[in-house]
C-alpha cells in the first residue's frame, strides 16, 4: 500500500463504487484495528469533523437522517468524507435493516470525487473494531466468556472482533428480545469453520447469563437499561455503544458507578444516554470519565488497573474515525488493483 500513499488519487480517473462485498473482501479485524491503533493518535488533531447533523423525518415512526462530515488538514491524509445515514427503525417489521449510510469519499486538494462506499459495511466493520481496540486495553487478557447482547447485523461482527482481540474467549451467549434471532445468530456462526474452537449458545433470560460475562458487548437500540450494573460480575468489562438519540441507553447507572468509564472521544459526554442521565442524577460527574480511547493508545491514561475492577466504555462513533476507515478502504482498493 505505500507505493500509493503520497498520491493515490491519480490512479483512479473516475469515482469508483465500492459496495459491501468490496469493503468485506478487504477489511480483516486484526488489520483494521491495528490501523487505528496506529493512525488515531496522529491524525485525530489534524482532523476537522464538526457535530453530527441529526434531523427528525417523521415523529410517528422515529425515522431520521444523519450527516457526519471531517476533513484532514494533513498532507498525509488528504481527504473530505461525509457519511450519509438513515435510521427507520420500523424496518424491522418489513424484515429490512433499520440502518443504511453511504459514505463519500473526496481529494481535499481538488475537491474531485474519489469514492463512494457503502456507508453500512463501513460503519459496522469500523464500530466493532473500535470496540475492540478499547478492550484490548480494558478487558482481562483471560477473558474467557463474551455476552452479546442484540442479535442484529453488529452483533455479529462485534463477536469475531472482541475473539479477534482476546483469544482466550472460548464461549459466547447471545442474547435479543426476540429469541429466533439469536438462535439463527448462533447456528449461523457455528457454521463458520474459522470459530471452531468457540462455543456459541443462545441465552433466554439476559439477567441469568449477564453475570457469566468477562466482557458483556451491547448492541441495541433500547430506550430502557438492559445492563444492570450489579448483575456484573467483578473484572468485567462492559462494552457500549451510542444510537442516535440520549434517550437510547443500554445500562443502568449502578453499572456507571461501578466502572473506570472510558470513552470513544469527548462528544460522549453529551451525546451518551448512560452517561448524560448519571451526570443529571449526579451518580457521576464528567470528570470522573477516566479518559478517550486516543489516550490509552498513547498510554497518557492507564487502562485496566486491576484484575477486580469493572471497566465500561462507551462509544458514540465519530467522523474521525469514518474517515480513516475509508482511507483504509481506498488506499488498499487502489493498492491491490495495482497489484
Amino acid at each position: 500500500m505505500a507505493e500509493n500513499e503520497e498520491n493515490p488519487q491519480n490512479i483512479e480517473s473516475n469515482p469508483i463504487f465500492l459496495n459491501n462485498l468490496t469493503l468485506q473482501s478487504i477489511f480483516k479485524y486484526p488489520i483494521l484495528i491495528q490501523h487505528l491503533q496506529s493512525t488515531l493518535p496522529s491524525v485525530s488533531t489534524t482532523i476537522q469533523s464538526p457535530n453530527r447533523q441529526h434531523h427528525s423525518l417523521d415523529t410517528s415512526s422515529s425515522s431520521s437522517l444523519l450527516l457526519m462530515p471531517s476533513w484532514s488538514l494533513s498532507p498525509s491524509l488528504p481527504y473530505i468524507g461525509v457519511k450519509i445515514v438513515t435510521s427507520f427503525p420500523q424496518n424491522s417489521f418489513r424484515n429490512l435493516p433499520g440502518i443504511h449510510a453511504t459514505y463519500l469519499l473526496f481529494d481535499s486538494i481538488t475537491g474531485k470525487t474519489l469514492a463512494l462506499m457503502d456507508g453500512t459495511e463501513l460503519t459496522l466493520w469500523r464500530t466493532s473494531c473500535i470496540s475492540a481496540l478499547a478492550s484490548k486495553f480494558l478487558s482481562r487478557l483471560n477473558s474467557q466468556v463474551l455476552v452479546m447482547i442484540g442479535a442484529g447485523s453488529l452483533a455479529s461482527h462485534l463477536i469475531k472482533a472482541h475473539l479477534s482481540v482476546r483469544p482466550n474467549l472460548t464461549k459466547v451467549i447471545i442474547w435479543n428480545r426476540t429469541l429466533d434471532k439469536a438462535r439463527n445468530l448462533v447456528k449461523k456462526l457455528q457454521e463458520e469453520e474459522e470459530l471452531g474452537n468457540v462455543s456459541f449458545e443462545h441465552g433466554e433470560t439476559l439477567e441469568e447469563i449477564i453475570g457469566s460475562g468477562d466482557i458483556v458487548s451491547c448492541a441495541t437500540s433500547s430506550e430502557t437499561a438492559m445492563v444492570k450494573g450489579e448483575k456484573l460480575k467483578e473484572g468485567a468489562h462492559l462494552d457500549l455503544r451510542k444510537w442516535f438519540t440520549t434517550t437510547m441507553k443500554e445500562c443502568d447507572d449502578e453499572a456507571i458507578r461501578r466502572g473506570r468509564v472510558f470513552v470513544d472521544n469527548e462528544a460522549a459526554l453529551v451525546e451518551a444516554g448512560e452517561l448524560v442521565s448519571a451526570f443529571e442524577r449526579g451518580v457521576v460527574l464528567p470528570g470522573d470519565v477516566c479518559g478517550r480511547l486516543v489516550d490509552l493508545i498513547t498510554d497518557e491514561k492507564i487502562g485496566r488497573t486491576s484484575f477486580k475492577e469493572l471497566t465500561v466504555f462507551k462509544s458514540v462513533g465519530s467522523a474521525v474515525v469514518d474517515i480513516v476507515s475509508a482511507q483504509f478502504v481506498y488506499q488498499t482498493y487502489l493498492h491491490n488493483k495495482n497489484l
